[in-house]
């Protein structure tokens, strides 16, 4: 039997080639709103204004996130790379 697939499963996928722009873009948008977050409820608390001061925050700290990854990225790959054995293929 088989099974429905949402229409946004079946969107092409990108070459593998784009990943090294969509996995900082991923990364940097996770990390951001995740640390804005917290950062956003210690210092304002769960009010009602929570929402849209998190959203700015996140907002202003993604566009320095995003590019910073783009820099940062190859570095840490490189290091990555003489600590941790390549896999075997």
């Amino acid at each position: 039997m088989s099974r429905a697939r949402h229409p946004l499963l079946q969107l092409r996928k990108l070459p593998p080639s784009y990943g090294r722009l969509v996995t900082p873009l991923v990364l940097s948008i996770f990390m951001s709103g995740i640390v804005s977050a917290v950062v956003t409820v210690k210092g304002l608390g769960l009010g009602p204004g929570f929402l849209t001061n998190w959203l700015s925050a996140w907002f202003a700290s993604w566009l320095i996130a995003f590019p910073s990854l783009m820099l940062i990225l190859p570095i840490v790959r490189r290091i990555v790379s003489t600590i941790v054995e390549p896999s075997a293929r």
